[in-house]
């Protein structure tokens, strides 16, 4: 082996020393190369690694991608999915409206039929009632006008026992009653009544009974009525016919009579002109004699009408004084009630009671 001679002292440099520093050399040499093996392998690894994040980062990239392009699939699918959905319940929806439209439809047809049908049968029935009220009202109007003519005609009778009442000649419709007049023993007339439970007055009724008592020579009409014209109060004589409300037909009858008998007496005595005869009829018949007439029923409705006024004070006043003893008496019994709650055995008050009671001890004993 050539010896080495050291550059730096030109000395020779021995086997071992050689050899100390080819180890060395080799050390380092192999240091080196680990570490060049180590940085290549960082390196690489580093490649490796970035290679892998790229890869990853683009495989990444196009997974967002596919996603948002998925995502935008599905989205524009639930859309879609909405739209033929809504579409599908609305067409189900007009279709189920439709439906129930043409089922209220015929409904509404079958319930104007039915309301129709049941339009008919009342106004059937209306036109039934209405015929029916109108014979009744009819013969309930005839039944109170035969009433009201036998009630006057009793009434007649017992104020004037003297005078005679006769049948309706044949002929003479219309009228009620013809009453003859009787004074002193002798007839001196007579007054033919008709009386009227209508609703209206009607102005043909004058008329017609003047033509009646006409036929049978009656010296005067009545006519009694319920409903008197408009421009009437009390009595008054209009066509030869007096005319007057049921209140007043004694009085009007008074009235009457005393005209009848009054020119019969003077017609009988021989003391009285022709003229003075005349005056004292032309009196009789003013509306002077028949305002101081007029006067008298005044008074005589004025006192009936505060006796019934005075009639309706008096019983208002009992029912208000019977209802405040009814007030106490259920007091009392109240009161009496509970205590014999508490005390059982308490003797029974006279004018108290209480059945209840008793019967609720009896059943409490019996259990």
């Amino acid at each position: 082996m050539d010896n080495i001679v050291c550059p730096n002292c030109g000395k020779k440099v021995s086997e071992a020393i050689i050899h100390q520093l080819q180890q060395q050399v080799r050390k380092e040499e192999a240091e080196k190369r680990k570490v060049e093996l180590e940085k290549a392998k960082l390196e690489t690894q580093a490649a490796t690694e970035k290679k892998l994040i790229e890869e990853f980062e683009a495989r990444n990239k196009n997974s967002q991608l596919e996603l948002e392009k998925t995502t935008k699939q599905l989205t524009s699918l639930k859309e879609e999915f909405k739209k033929n959905q809504a579409e599908f319940e609305k067409k189900a929806k007009d279709e189920a409206l439709k439906k129930v439209r043409e089922e209220e439809h015929l409904k509404l047809k079958e319930k104007d039929l039915q309301l129709e049908e049941i339009r008919k049968v009342n106004e059937e029935i209306r036109r039934v009632n209405e015929d029916l009220k109108r014979k009744l009202e009819q013969g309930s109007q005839q039944r109170q006008g035969e009433a009201l003519e036998l009630d006057l005609e009793e009434k007649l009778k017992s104020v004037f026992p003297n005078d005679e009442f006769l049948p309706i000649p044949k002929g003479v419709e219309g009228a009620d009653i013809w009453q003859k007049i009787t004074y002193k023993g002798k007839e001196v007339g007579s007054i033919l009544w008709e009386t009227k439970r209508t609703k209206a007055w009607s102005n043909g009724w004058t008329r017609k009974l003047k033509e009646d008592a006409a036929k049978i020579s009656a010296s005067e009409a009545i006519i009694i009525s319920v409903v008197l014209p408009d421009d009437l109060s009390g009595f008054d004589r209009k066509d030869g016919v007096w005319i007057t409300s049921f209140e007043h037909s004694i009085n009007i009858c008074r009235y009457v009579r005393f005209l009848i008998t009054t020119v019969a007496t003077l017609k009988s005595s021989v003391s009285q002109t022709e003229e003075e005869w005349g005056q004292i009829r032309d009196y009789l018949m003013s509306d002077s004699f028949k305002h101081r007439m007029q006067a008298h029923f005044d008074g005589i409705k004025v006192l009936r009408e505060s006796l019934d006024a005075e009639k309706r004070a008096t019983m208002l006043r009992w029912k208000k004084q019977e209802n405040t003893l009814n007030k106490l008496d259920a007091n009392n019994t109240n009161f009496y009630g509970d205590l014999k709650l508490i005390v059982p055995n308490l003797p029974q008050v006279k004018g108290l009671d209480t059945p209840l009671l008793d019967d609720e001890n009896e059943n409490q004993t019996d259990i």
